[in-house]
């Protein structure tokens, strides 16, 4: 005999109480999981990351070499490393005691907010942070349980933008000085036809190689966190 499967009912008009939450929670789940990525780029380490390595990319012009899957697939997994011990804390203190019935779904969802904003906390600018509490009106927070997650969400991210920018920028200088050698020296011997970048993208490959560019990027990024 083959049994029957039961599939949730899925009826938004229904006067079932119990029906009515089943179908509330399920779209939640549902609008949550469509989140998941603006949740992974917002909220972690991806960002700073991602943007670092385009600079390294940018700063070697190398156009699409390392391709845009290999730089972002580097870069989730340094995010999984970094965020192993929070993603951790969440599993333990939010979703097994959920799945385990231990917790209702608005408890779960505030252990597991906890571990998130204590890392967001620690690295965004109280500045930025000043920015979004002030504009929604909110009063000067106590304690970390105190600043909502929709103010705390975009203030991380700006202040992980400019930290990237930071770190982009001094990835950048040792490749802006061999392009102005380089420019220098075919001016001074004439050849303005011959593009620099053409004669310096060599140079500063054999630089990045020679001084182990990848580790010492990822190693900064790293103990950046």
């Amino acid at each position: 005999m083959i049994a029957m499967i039961e599939i949730p009912a899925l009826d938004i008009f229904s006067e079932d109480p119990a029906n009515l939450t089943a179908t509330v929670q399920l779209l939640i789940l549902l609008t949550v999981l469509s989140l998941a990525p603006a949740i992974l780029i917002l909220m972690t380490s991806f960002t700073r990351i991602v943007i670092v390595l385009s600079f390294v990319r940018s700063g070697l012009a190398t156009q699409q070499m390392p391709p845009n899957q290999v730089l972002i697939g580097l870069a989730l997994f340094l995010t999984f490393f970094i965020m192993a011990p929070v993603f951790s804390d969440v599993n333990d203190n939010a979703l097994q005691p959920l799945f385990d019935g231990e917790l209702t779904q608005e408890e779960a969802f505030e252990e597991a907010a906890a571990p998130m904003k204590a890392f967001m906390a620690e690295h965004t600018r109280e500045k930025d942070l000043a920015l979004f509490m002030g504009y929604a009106g909110q009063e000067r927070p106590e304690s970390l349980d105190d600043i909502p997650l929709t103010s705390l969400v975009p203030a991380f991210a700006i202040s992980e933008l400019k930290t990237a920018f930071q770190i982009g920028f001094m990835i950048f200088v040792p490749f802006l000085v061999i392009d102005m050698v380089v420019a220098s020296v075919l001016m001074s011997m004439g050849m303005m036809m011959l593009p620099p970048v053409m004669i310096a993208l060599p140079f500063k490959v054999l630089l990045f190689v020679m001084v182990d560019g990848w580790h010492l990027v990822v190693r900064s990024l790293l103990f950046s966190f």
